[in-house]
Formats: C-alpha cells, sequence, structure tokens
C-alpha cells in the first residue's frame, strides 16, 4: 500500500488491497469492497476498530471465542477459517483519499476465476454492503466461467449489511441477524 503523507498534492496514489483469507474448505467467501485506511495501514481485513466485522461474527459463535490478545490477526485468519469463512474484496486496487466506497476511483476487480480452485467447496458469496453486491453479477459470471463450470452457476449470492461504521443507519442487532441467518443458511452456524 502507497499513500501519499498529509500535506503532498498531487492525485492520489493507486493503493493495492490484500489477499483473499481462503482455504479447500471455504464455503461462504465474504466479500467486501476495498480496505479502509486503517485495514491498508494493519494489513488486515477489518482493521477499523469500529467496524462491526469481528464483533459479529464473534457473536455468531459464542462457543469459539474470537482471539483478541495484541497481535492476534493470524490466529483470527485461522479463526474464520476453521469456521469455513473466508474474506476478500471486489477490488483489488483503486484510488481512493480516504476510507469511503464513494470517494474509489478507477478500481480494477480482482480475478475471481481461479478462486474455485482455491475453494472447491465454495457454495455462496456474501457481499459485505452495497459496494461490493453492485458487482454480485460480474463475481457469479467470472465464477460460473472458471474451470468448475456449470456447477459454479449454483454459487449463492447474499447481500449481507455493511458492517463498516459508515453503515451507523442499521442497528448492530438487525445486523447480526442477517449476517447470522446467511450463514446458518450454508451450514456454518
Amino acid at each position: 500500500m502507497r499513500q501519499r503523507h498529509e500535506g503532498q498534492a498531487g492525485p492520489p496514489l493507486r493503493l493495492t488491497g490484500l489477499p483473499p483469507v481462503v482455504s479447500p474448505q471455504t464455503v461462504v467467501l465474504v466479500l467486501g469492497s476495498f480496505p479502509g485506511a486503517a485495514s491498508l495501514r494493519l494489513q488486515q481485513y477489518y482493521g477499523h476498530p469500529q467496524n462491526q466485522f469481528w464483533r459479529i461474527l464473534s457473536a455468531v459463535w459464542p462457543q469459539h471465542p474470537l482471539p483478541q490478545e495484541p497481535g492476534a490477526y493470524a490466529a483470527r485468519c485461522e479463526w474464520l477459517l476453521a469456521r469455513r469463512l473466508g474474506v476478500w474484496d471486489v477490488y483489488g486496487s483503486c484510488l481512493r483519499e480516504g476510507s469511503l466506497d464513494s470517494a474509489i476511483r478507477d478500481a480494477q476487480v480482482n480475478d475471481f476465476g481461479g478462486l474455485l480452485e482455491a475453494c472447491p467447496a465454495l457454495a455462496a458469496v456474501a457481499h459485505n454492503g452495497g459496494e461490493s453486491w453492485r458487482h454480485h453479477a460480474a463475481v457469479r459470471d467470472s465464477l460460473a466461467t472458471s474451470a468448475r463450470g456449470p456447477a459454479a452457476g449454483q454459487i449463492g449470492s447474499v447481500r449481507l449489511p455493511s458492517t463498516s461504521p459508515a453503515n451507523a443507519a442499521i442497528s448492530f442487532a438487525r445486523k447480526f441477524d442477517a449476517w447470522k441467518e446467511c450463514l446458518a443458511r450454508y451450514g456454518l452456524v
């Protein structure tokens, strides 16, 4: 990730996203739009302390405590994978100032064609918010034309309420209910 320092003039630099967190056992892939500034700085998905992603998932699986200690990101990723959940983003790179999806410019969509080789058990893509959802048809089509062929066309697409702090109009309880229902539908709860 490269960003211009405060006070420097000029256009924004191209930002590069994070690699996917997936395994052959991934059943549901959560797709965000693009990591916010805090996540890029930390090189961690959902790194902003007010993002509700980790809090929601922790509430979905209370019997499996989420690693909380400092520096626990790798353990959190393993925790996700053990629950058969993966994480990635629609965009692999973009121009953006700040963290808002509305500020994303010149975005390059990730290549989803090879994803099914890494995730042969994939049953659904859960889009974390509206910006990711805008690309659900393209993601579905990319998966359908991949090596897995026609069976890939049966992968579900679900729009979930964004866990972003910018999505404060929807209560935690409503977000939790939607996320839990989605994960239960695919046998993860």
